[in-house]
């Protein structure tokens, strides 16, 4: 029982954890004048993916591989299909024609390299299939690559967050959100993965 009871407050320690540390994230971005659509872009995309990142790590350093490749999988699947159908269903979205011709290619593109690097046994005719750390540096350098390219596309796009729609806290209260934002992530998945 007391699993179940450690699974679901780590469920909920993990989302906490990653909302307070993109509110202390996007303060410290917006005193430094970074631009509202490249925060969208980068620390709340980062932010929104941490307690993934945070439970693969802790699956993985415990073995459990089939849980870090199903959670990334699955969460695309399920934002992509799920979410984004209930929200069209809701209300029709607007695609903008520079998401549609420049990050769409980038996800296909993702979800291709990723195909090739895990069929070890289709390709190279191995065993079983495994995505190594070599396979792991090239990932990085595609979303280093996109970083930058998303980066050399914002520079043409105008602001269009205003400035009083984003909380902005002092230094010493930012920094505590992000602290605490962090502890927040690593004790729910832990407790996640554990349960």
């Amino acid at each position: 029982m007391t699993t179940y009871i450690f699974f679901i407050l780590g469920f909920f320690i993990l989302i906490k954890g990653a909302n307070i540390l993109i509110d202390g994230s996007v303060s410290v971005a917006k005193k430094f004048k970074i631009s509202s659509i490249v925060i969208g872009l980068t620390i709340i995309a980062f932010g929104t993916s941490m307690p993934e990142l945070i439970v693969n790590i802790f699956a993985n350093a415990q073995g459990n591989t089939e849980i870090v490749i199903g959670n990334i999988l699955g969460s695309n699947i399920v934002n992509i299909l799920f979410i984004l159908g209930i929200s069209a269903v809701i209300y029709p979205i607007t695609a903008n024609k520079n998401t549609v011709l420049k990050e769409i290619p980038f996800s296909l593109l993702a979800i291709v390299v990723l195909g090739i690097m895990a069929n070890d046994i289709i390709i190279d005719g191995q065993i079983f299939s495994i995505v190594t750390r070599i396979d792991g540096l090239i990932l990085i350098s595609f979303f280093i690559i996109f970083l930058y390219y998303i980066f050399g596309i914002t520079k043409s796009v105008e602001d269009i967050v205003e400035k009083d729609e984003i909380k902005v806290f002092s230094y010493s209260k930012a920094v505590f959100y992000i602290i605490l934002g962090i502890v927040g992530l690593i004790v729910g998945g832990k407790w996640i993965v554990d349960g």
